[in-house]
């Protein structure tokens, strides 16, 4: 599989993910609701990212200046102290778990990593930031799962834990058979924690 060409357009975007013992510590939250709503399309626990920069569909050929233009100044970025909370959806037809924490050092990285993008001369849509985890999408024929899940999740409080990679990642093009299966096409480390703000997620 490694030894196959690289596709000649990507569909690529730049997120931060969490570490799995807060991954894990969502799902185990999640287990009714898979059990009661098999029918909606849950994303993999693999694939929960909190994105910064969607960009879109790009040639492949984009990708190594963009490489170049966040491998640099991510060294120097501090690490981010962010949790999971609560659920909530966008029109019924995605669910997503929130994001808290550090939301200021949080949208002042996307915003960094916004204008790198741009200094390789690649366009895209700019949305505002919403920090969140995407976790599932419903069927058209289904217009209540989505919010009923998402008022499940209202009280859920995840341990806190600090960033440690940005990631940049691709998935391909177009329908294909089951869910959309993404890569890390580069990850590169944030700035150390000092081991007095690590040692403080342990504190009671």
């Amino acid at each position: 599989m490694d030894d196959l060409p690289e596709p000649s357009t990507l569909r690529v975007f730049v997120a931060l993910a969490p570490p799995d013992e807060a991954k894990d510590e969502l799902a185990r939250a999640l287990q009714p609701a898979y059990a009661r709503y098999p029918q909606l399309r849950w994303n993999r626990i693999e694939d929960w990212h909190i994105t910064l920069a969607f960009l879109g569909e790009l040639p492949s050929t984009a990708v190594p200046p963009l490489r170049r233009a966040l491998a640099g100044p991510t060294a120097a970025h501090p690490a981010l102290r962010l949790e999971l909370r609560g659920g909530g959806h966008f029109d019924e037809r995605l669910l997503w778990s929130g994001v808290e924490g550090d939301l200021e050092g949080l949208h002042r990285l996307a915003a960094d990593v916004r204008d790198l993008i741009r200094s390789c001369g690649i366009e895209f849509r700019d949305r505002p930031l919403h920090p969140h985890l995407t976790l599932a999408r419903s069927r058209r024929d289904d217009p209540a799962s989505v919010s009923q899940v998402a008022a499940a999740l209202t009280g859920f409080v995840g341990r806190p834990w600090w960033t440690e990679r940005l990631h940049l990642v691709a998935g391909p093009v177009g329908p294909g058979p089951g869910p959309i299966r993404y890569r890390d096409l580069e990850a590169w480390r944030f700035a150390p924690v000092r081991s007095g703000d690590r040692d403080a997620l342990t504190e009671p």
